[in-house]
């Protein structure tokens, strides 16, 4: 198993947030992590899985065209 365990500093600059975020997301088990004695770890599967969880894909509308006035 070649997993690569993040600290928290390490997600909250991957995500481009503050360390709190991280720390939030692991109080609220929103995000699977290990402890390894005292020290918290994040998998780097777990981080892609949190963003690919969250991503919201744009919505493609159609284009409006001319409209007969009522």
């Amino acid at each position: 198993m070649d997993e690569r365990y993040l600290t928290v500093d390490q997600v909250a600059d991957r995500l481009g947030t503050t360390v709190r975020f991280p720390r939030r997301l692991i109080e609220e088990r929103r995000i699977t992590f290990v402890k390894v004695g005292r020290h918290v770890r994040i998998p780097e599967s777990a981080v892609r899985e949190f963003i690919d969880a969250n991503t919201v894909e744009p919505v493609v509308l159609r284009p409006m065209g001319l409209r007969r006035a009522a």
